[in-house]
């Protein structure tokens, strides 16, 4: 009996996420005492199939900001549309603060050209082929979430062609 306990656990925890993590720093906070270290651990979280999601993880030891950092990234997932190129459908635009992504769609065999943390983002949504530009600031959480804004942005053919009323095929006819 115990038997079949562990088998859906051992299933459920091999899972196909992928987390990296993007950035650990170590903040301290004043208090009347002295400052108390602590870790932030930016952690990107996906399952190369279309998902993705960016979280934030703070505590007084890495491992922990980063459990915390998966487990908040998992909250926040988005679905990527992803076209038989493993590329998206359109380029564009996504704003986290001060940075500024741009991302458009590569032919087949280009790769991720990104740098950054977007990449990381790309990477783990499974985009395999597509172009983007980091604009403005360069702060890794920033342009993560700008990166995620950008592709929750997305549209597919199919979505436009429904919100028109209109089959697909009409959707280039003027």
């Amino acid at each position: 009996m115990a038997n079949r306990r562990k088998n859906p656990r051992k299933v459920e925890k091999e899972t196909d996420w992928q987390e990296r993590v993007v950035q650990i720093r170590r903040v301290s906070k004043v208090v009347k005492g002295g400052k108390k270290l602590s870790f932030r651990a930016i952690v990107v979280v996906g399952n190369e199939r279309g998902q993705v999601g960016v979280g934030v993880g703070k505590a007084a030891d890495v491992i922990s900001a980063v459990r915390k950092g998966v487990a908040d990234g998992k909250k926040h997932l988005i679905d990527v549309p992803i076209t038989k190129s493993n590329s998206i459908p359109h380029p564009t635009f996504g704003e986290g603060g001060a940075a500024r992504v741009m991302i458009r769609p590569a032919a087949p065999g280009t790769g991720v050209i990104a740098g950054g943390s977007v990449r990381t983002v790309l990477e783990l949504a499974g985009v395999r082929n597509v172009l983007a530009k980091q604009l403005g600031s360069s702060n890794p959480l920033n342009n993560a979430r700008a990166a995620l804004e950008a592709l929750a942005a997305l549209r597919t053919f199919q979505e436009v062609a429904e919100e028109r009323e209109i089959p697909i095929e009409n959707l280039y006819s003027k």
